[in-house]
Order: structure tokens, then sequence, then C-alpha cells
């Protein structure tokens, strides 16, 4: 195990740069790619990260989704591939450019996995999800459609709710802080969610790399002790601050209610949520024969309860 060649896309990203950590952690060669001088421009701050991974260990490759051929040439150095493209309407959304990434890992040929940008919902299972959201994850099928036709082997990685957008503020919709007096629970509060911390998101994914039990399957990431309901999120940071929060119920009808009057934005993000905390989508559902359990496979990870995350937040 170890020292297999890796490229990161997307390596200065939210999860990216998890990523690229997770890999220098677990001893692989690590590639990151490097836009050209003039797409990076003046964004010195993602610069300074790509230097700071070049220190730590990590190789720079200059590349472009514009340029096919230097896609190719860049791939043609690692034996695995892993694109976190941001596909979240309120940052970039960028999915459908990974359709210019199998294009040049199929040229290539020597790709042993490629785990394309998903980490989240599993896309699979969200063909009946409200529009305009439901525009998420016909991207990602469509990307998943050109892996397979591609014969391309892969990992896709269904992370369920990063932490740090629904667990510290106790999954309050516009915040990322918890509130200080009123919170609001959706509809009886009692559907089961599953909160990772995105670090711990970033060790799972990496140890799947040279996995065989996680070739051509999809990985779920189910910490045992961290799926919740919002009542049990909200009873943990209660506990930690000592003194109960004032709670109103937020019916379905009047959580979508404001849909159409929204930017499109927000109305993708409202209709996830009413997914996650209305119908329970992240965990009524059985891991069948494709697709495998994280903490599972890997129960030498140690993975963060959300007690302990909470309490970065007193």
């Amino acid at each position: 195990m170890g020292k297999t060649r890796v490229l990161v896309l997307g390596g200065t990203g939210y999860m990216g740069k998890r990523i690229v950590r997770a890999c220098l952690d677990q001893g692989h060669t690590t590639y990151v790619l490097q836009r050209p001088a003039q797409e990076i421009g003046l964004d010195i701050e993602k610069l300074q990260m790509l230097l700071a991974f070049k220190e730590q260990g990590a190789r720079l490759v200059e590349g472009s989704f514009s340029d096919h051929q230097s896609l190719v040439n860049t791939v043609k150095q690692v034996d695995v591939v892993i694109c976190t493209m941001s596909g979240v309407h309120f940052r970039s959304h960028n999915i459908l450019m990974q359709l210019k990434l199998v294009e040049a890992i199929k040229e290539a040929g020597n790709v042993k996995r490629f785990l394309p940008s998903e980490f989240g919902m599993d896309p699979a299972l969200m063909g009946h999800a409200l529009e305009p959201g439901k525009v998420t994850f016909d991207e990602k099928m469509t990307v998943r459609k050109a892996i397979e036709e591609s014969k391309i082997p892969f990992t896709y990685v269904s992370a369920n709710c990063f932490a740090g957008y629904f667990a510290g503020n106790l999954s309050q919709l516009g915040t990322l802080l918890p509130p200080k007096d009123k919170v609001g629970i959706y509809g009886d509060g009692n559907e089961k969610v599953i909160f990772v911390d995105e670090d711990d998101v970033a060790t799972y994914t990496v140890k799947t790399i040279d996995d065989p039990r996680t070739l051509n399957k999809t990985l779920y990431l189910r910490p045992q002790e961290n799926i919740l309901t919002q009542r049990q999120l909200i009873e943990k940071w209660e506990k930690l601050i000592g003194r109960t929060l004032e709670k109103f119920h937020i019916s379905a009808q009047d959580f979508l209610a404001p849909m159409k009057v929204l930017d499109y934005a927000t109305q993708v993000g409202l209709g996830h949520f009413y997914h996650i905390f209305y119908e329970g989508c992240l965990a009524n559902f059985d891991i069948g024969e494709e697709g495998e359990e994280a903490s599972q496979l890997y129960p030498e990870v140690q993975y963060t309860r959300m007690d302990t995350y909470l309490k970065r937040y007193i």
C-alpha cells in the first residue's frame, strides 16, 4: 500500500485541499493540477496553497480543462485521478466539465481508478428530486454514464452531509453558526441524517483508491454514531451549552412555499434540504451489492463524533 501516484483536480477547493492532505498523509505520490498562469490570474490564495502543498511533498503539474492534450499528458503520469470540482450552485457549479476529464482519461488509457466529484447524496437514488435541485443529480449521472461507457475503473463516494454546512449550524438554512436562542425543526425532526466531518470524508476517500473491494462500487459514508436525527443533533448541542433552545416546527408545505420567489442557487439548496430532512433520503435505503460502507471497511479510522465536532463552536 502507498506510493500510488494520485492526481487531485480542484486541489485548492473546499474538499480538494483535504483530499490532497489525505493523499500525502497516507503516503501516496500526490500530484495537484495547477492551472496555467493566465487562468490563475491574481488568485494569490490559491497559488499560495499550491506552493504550500509543494513544500509538503506534492508535485504540481500544469494543465487546463481548455487544453485537452495538457489533461491527457497530466493523466498519463498517474495511477488514480480524484476530481473535487465544486457541484454546489452557491459556490461554483462545474460538474459537467468532468466530461472533458473523462475523455482525457479514456485517451490516456492508464488510469486504474477514477473518483469523480460527488461526495453528497447518491445521485442514482435521486431521480425523483425536486426541480431545480434535480440538475445536480442529473449532471452527476451524466458523468457516471460517460465513465462507465468508457469502461474507466471507478469509485463513487456518497459522503452525505458535510458537518461544516449541516452540523455546526444545527442544520439551519442561511447560516454556518449555531442559533443562540431559537432553532427551527424540519417536520417532526426525526428523520435520520448522516453527518460527516470533511477531513474524515477525505481520509475514507483516499483509502479506497487501492482497495479492490471498492472497485466499480459506491462507497457510502455511514459512521454509525453520526447517524442522527435533527432532534438528536440539537440535543447534543444543548447538552454542551447547558441550556435548552426554543424550538419551532416547519412543515413541509411551509418549507417549500417560498421556493418560486427565491434565487436559483437557494432553490437548489432548498430542494436538497427537503429530501434530506423531510424525506430522509440519506438513510432510508439499504446498501446493496454495488456499494460498501466506509466505517465497516476501515474500522481503523477514528472518525469525528458530532458531539466532539460541535465543541469547536462553543
